[in-house]
Parts: structure tokens; sequence; C-alpha cells
């Protein structure tokens, strides 16, 4: 891994490129192949979608039907689930609802003011919704509930969700399979349909509509490189969660961290992708050198070794800082996806941080358990959006709406404003959809009433003499 000191004169310049992750520079030769294709399948709809099933998934669908699960077959992959795995996926949801079932709109509730306009805001949820849930070779059954589980609680009709299904060699010769426990967690979260189709055919599927796949009111979920460039594209015409990019974490880690643990946290992330971020931020060099040694020894026995140990070579980075402090700051500043604090007393160091997707505090919290069981969305900002964007959550699935009412005295109050207003930009026709309305009410400011006089309250022994007639006692 590439170890950095912020005391090296040429930290500056190799941190800019560190943070520099996400550059749209990257995307022009996606964006060509992305564009050819949310064109296609916006131009011919099914027929689009079930070549380009074909092309890239090494199936294709003889009709709708075929690409389309339900309820039946969520429910049937549940059953076929072993005890275990039942009741992960019960544990997972229910705390996940748990958690969002917490949260709380911004809504304004209605206020008349003393001229008689009554100002507010509320919420509604968006109609229908469209998840990606990352399929074919992988299985993200937790993205499924991490999406369809807040977006039910918001109370969003209708919630579909789009997954490609396993290539035939990969499923023993049979076609648009999707795998069990994905299904299974659509069964859990209660989607109401899921859609074989993959990749930036199923975005723009979602977007525009097809005999098939209806059009949606918003696109969330995390993809690969073709997903996200496909969501930038059809934005507009559908609202999107966000642009996520690979997976990243940054662990801050005290002097007496577990080198493991720091390790094993960074691997966590690692396994995703090749082009996955993982960062440890440390005043030790001691433990830096450690945790260095304990990545290759860990490297050896896992699974996805030959993703994890490139990421960890070509992104991945050891920054040694002057102390823990300063490791805080350039964490804060990083603005990861995903921070872990494995110091003393982390909790101590939360409100030093304003710009990352989701902390985890402390040794006992491994981001893992983030992924899956904790509560909170996995979907989070990447690539530093953590600036400026926020988790998925219930207010993701809500949009806000403005109510305005204006009595007749509260319009002639603000009337001279508002053509004042009007004159000075040259729209003439809203001072006069303002002026026949004041004067068909034949509404007048009301003048503001003369203060009541203040009578000075007597003192207390001068009421005392006034209830005896004057007299002392």
């Amino acid at each position: 891994m590439k170890v950095l000191s912020t005391k090296d004169s040429l930290f500056e310049p190799e941190w800019k490129k560190l943070c520099a992750r996400g550059s749209r520079d990257d995307e022009g030769p996606i964006l060509l192949v992305v564009g050819r294709t949310v064109g296609d399948v916006r131009a011919r709809g099914d027929a689009a979608l079930f070549e380009l099933t074909e092309r890239f998934d090494g199936w294709r669908p003889r009709d709708g039907a075929a690409i389309t699960a339900g309820a039946p077959e969520f429910e049937a992959a549940f059953a076929s689930l072993p005890r275990e795995g039942q009741a992960a996926l019960r544990l997972a949801a229910k705390r996940i609802a748990d958690f969002h079932e917490r949260e709380r709109d911004a809504e304004v509730p209605p206020r008349r003011d003393r001229q008689g306009s009554t100002l507010g805001q509320v919420t509604r949820p968006l109609g229908r919704v469209g998840l990606y849930v990352p399929g074919g070779t992988a299985r993200y059954p937790s993205t499924v509930l991490m999406t369809a589980i807040p977006a039910r609680i918001a109370g969003v009709a209708e919630v579909f969700a789009c997954s490609p299904a396993m290539k035939p060699a990969e499923a023993g010769g049979a076609e648009g399979v999707v795998d069990a426990w994905t299904l299974a967690a659509c069964h859990v979260a209660g989607v109401a349909r899921l859609f074989k189709v993959g990749g930036a055919q199923a975005v723009a599927a979602l977007a525009y509509g097809t005999a098939t796949i209806p059009a949606v009111d918003k696109i969330c979920g995390p993809g690969n490189a073709y997903v996200t460039a496909a969501k930038r594209l059809v934005f507009g015409t559908v609202d999107i969660d966000m642009l996520a990019g690979p997976t990243e974490i940054a662990v801050v880690a005290a002097p007496e961290a577990d080198p493991a643990e720091c390790a094993a946290d960074l691997l966590a992330q690692a396994e995703h992708d090749v082009r996955a971020v993982a960062v440890l931020f440390t005043p030790s060099a001691q433990l830096a050198a450690a945790v260095e040694a304990e990545v290759k020894r860990q490297l050896e026995t896992l699974p996805r070794r030959a993703i994890a140990e490139r990421s960890v070579e070509d992104r991945g980075a050891l920054i040694v800082t002057r102390d823990l402090a300063e490791a805080v700051r350039l964490a804060d500043e990083f603005a990861p996806e995903h921070l872990a604090l494995l110091v003393p007393d982390a909790q101590r160091w939360v409100p030093r941080i304003a710009r990352a997707g989701a902390v985890f505090a402390g040794s006992h919290t491994p981001e893992a358990v983030g992924d899956y069981v904790a509560g909170p969305s996995h979907v989070l900002p990447t690539a530093g959006t953590a600036r400026f964007a926020s988790p998925l959550s219930v207010a993701t699935f809500r949009r806000r709406m403005s109510v305005v009412d204006f009595s007749p005295r509260a319009l002639a109050q603000v009337a001279p404003a508002v053509e004042a207003l009007a004159a000075a930009e040259g729209l003439e026709g809203h001072a006069r959809a303002v002026r026949m309305r004041v004067a068909a009410a034949g509404a007048v400011p009301a003048r503001r009433r003369p203060a009541a006089r203040r009578v000075k309250a007597a003192k207390p022994k001068a009421r005392a003499r006034a209830r005896t007639g004057g007299k002392r006692r």
C-alpha cells in the first residue's frame, strides 16, 4: 500500500490525487456506450431490452413475463432458504424498519399570521420508485432491504426492483434465474415486482418505461460504472438518489489500535471492487507498518484476494499524521463513504466529523455491521460527495410541497410590494393578477390600531388602602 506522511514535503500533491477519486475524466468512453444503450431502450422499449439482455446476460427473454418476478416467486424463494437465512433477513429487516420509522420529515405546520395569510409545508410520498440491485455473479439481498424498506415506510405506493439474472452457465443451464436470497429479500421488504434485467438498459427502462417495466418517479440503489452513467443521463426525466461510485472506507486509528482490526476493516471494503478505496489515518508510523503487514497476511486466505489485492495496491493508502487530531481532520476532509474511528472514547471525536456518509465509532462497531443489520441504510454518498450528499433515507422517497393561503386583507397588505417587484422585473402580468383581486375584494390594508393606554399598577400598599376605604390598619 502507498505510505504517505503529512510531514513530507510531497504530501500535498499526493493527497490531492487521493482526494480526486471519482473524477468524470475517465467516464467519457462509458458515457458514449451508455448513451447509445439508453437511447435504444427509450426508442424501442422491450425489443431493445430483450436484445441487450441477450448480449450482456447471455439469455434472451421470450416476453415480458419471462423477466418479471412477483410475490409467489418471492415467497417460494424465502421458503427455500435455511432457517438461519430466514432469521437473518427478518432480523435485518426489523432493525432497518425500526431505525427508519424514527425519521421525521421537515414539515412546516401551517400558521396564520396577523394579516390573514396561512403558510406551511407538507410532505408527500413518491408514487412509484425503481430500485437497482446488483446481481448476475454477485448477490446483494442487503441492498433490497436497505432501499425497499425506507421506501415502504415513506409511503411509496409501488416499489419495483431491477436485478440481472445469472448467466445460464452459472445457473445450470436455466435462463432467467435470480438468486434466491435476492428474491427472498424482496418478499421480506415488500417489493411489488422484480424485473430480471440489469445494467444501463434497466435504468433506461425504469426512467422511460416499456411495455413490461413501468416508468418510475425515482431510481435508487448502487451499481457499476455503467449503471451510474445511465443514472446521470436519465436524471431530469426522473430523480435519482445519488451517483454512487466504488465503495470506500477511511479508518482513523489511535497508536494503540489493533492492527488486525484495522486491516480487516480496510479489506472488508477492498474485496468489493478493484476500484474500491481503503485509507488508514494514524499518528503512529509503527501502527501503519503493522497494518500493512496484517493486510498482506489476511490477503493470503481471503477468497476474493485478487480483487482486494489490486484495490489496496492501486487505490489504498496508509497516511501517517502528526497527531490524532490531524488524522481526524484529514479523514473529514476526505469525506469518505464509511469512516471507522478505532480510537479510545470514539464518541468524543464524532462532533469533529461533518463530512462522512456514516461513522462507525469504536472497536466494537465494524463497518460490516452497517452493511447488514445496524439499521441505517447502507446506501451512502461516495467519491467525496459526502461533502454535500446524505445517506438514503425515508426522506429520499418523499417530496416537500409548499401550501400558501392568503385572505383578502393579507393580499391587499402585500400588493404594493408585489407590484413594485413585478415592475422592477418587467412582469406586468404578475402585477395585474394581484391588482384585479384586490380591486374585486375591495380590501384595503387595515390601519394599525392605537396602542391601548397602559394603566400603571397600584403599589401593594395603595391597593390595600383602597380595599379598606383609605384607612390604615
